[in-house]
Parts: structure tokens; sequence; C-alpha cells
């Protein structure tokens, strides 16, 4: 399963990397998500709102990629997270499939 995490950097974050130029925010995330049991696809510096971060990753437990981005968040570096399932192609056609077996029983409000 992959998913996606955006979040901000937090100013004691930013203070951190400007000190340290040598801060490699990439490996420490990638060693967080293969601890895991995960894999880190890659990762983006993400300016929305402010510097922060775009990670996405696979992971094959739901709720270990929840606990990734909650000890992410407990370190105090980042806030603001978003935290998104993504959907592979052929997972899309599963869906897509088990949505035309189920749609001729749902009912829109007022119908």
């Amino acid at each position: 399963m992959h998913f996606c995490l955006t979040a901000q950097y937090t100013s004691q974050a930013i203070v951190g990397m400007l000190d340290d130029p040598n801060t490699n925010r990439y490996e420490a995330v990638k060693k967080l998500i293969e601890t895991a049991g995960g894999k880190l696809i890659t990762m983006y510096g993400y300016p929305a709102d402010g510097p922060g971060v775009l990670v996405i990753f696979e992971v094959s437990d739901p709720e270990m990629a929840a606990a990734i981005a909650g000890v992410a968040m407990s370190g105090g570096g980042i806030q603001n997270i978003k935290f998104t399932r993504l959907l592979l192609p052929e997972e899309l056609r599963n869906v897509q499939e088990k949505a035309r077996k189920v749609r001729g029983e749902y009912k829109a409000p007022g119908k």
C-alpha cells in the first residue's frame, strides 16, 4: 500500500536545518520507514503553506503507516500533517469493479 504524507516543518526544525547544513532529512525519514518494514518511494520539499515536506512511501500494514506518521510528528519537527492512502492503477480498477457491483443498491438523497 502506498501513502502520501505532507506536513510543514516547525520553526524549531527550520532553525535546526539552518544551523546544520549537513542535516539529511531524507536519510532520517528513509530509516524510519525501513525500520517499520516499508520503503521510501520519494521525498520532496513542499513549500505550500510554509516550508514543508511531501513523502510517498510503501508499507503493507495501514496501521504501521499511521504509526510512522505519529512517530514523525512526535519528534516535534513537523506539524499540520495530512496523511493519504494512495491507490495504484490496479487497485483503482478493483475499487471500480466493487463499486459497479454495489451501485444499483444505493439511493441518493431525495430519490
